[in-house]
């Protein structure tokens, strides 16, 4: 079985990172299925992550690791990670112990884009 049969159908995982080494990760809360925040992940956010149970990422405009939570400690506990397939995006199925944005929102997705501007979904803030 050739690598992109085994990455499209086998059950092996095999992460297919792009050109800058990321994957990108979908986080969606794991009882109401809202989608929480859109991350990207390097090898080892993946690794961490499963080791630990807990989501990591790789924050590009820091150019580093970090863990969801590690100052606001509103950590997002990995229930399940599906992966799409051609293995090139997750789903992190979580728990989250607060709000997903950095901005105290629930989601990172609390706008919707209507006409030109943006209207608030939640108002949590």
């Amino acid at each position: 079985m050739s690598d992109t049969e085994q990455r499209e159908t086998g059950q092996t995982f095999m992460p297919k990172f792009d050109s800058n080494g990321l994957i990108s990760a979908i986080v969606q809360d794991a009882a109401s299925g809202e989608v929480l925040m859109f991350a990207f992940m390097n090898v080892e956010a993946l690794a961490k992550t499963q080791e630990t149970g807990i989501a990591h990422f790789w924050s590009r405009s820091r150019s580093k690791l970090w863990m969801k939570g590690e100052s606001s400690g509103n950590t997002l506990t990995v229930v399940e990670m599906l992966v799409d397939c051609d293995q090139d995006a997750l789903v992190l199925k979580v728990e989250p112990a607060g709000p997903a944005c950095h901005t105290g929102q629930r989601s990172c997705f609390y706008r919707v884009v209507d006409g030109k501007g943006l209207n608030p979904i939640h108002t949590d803030v």
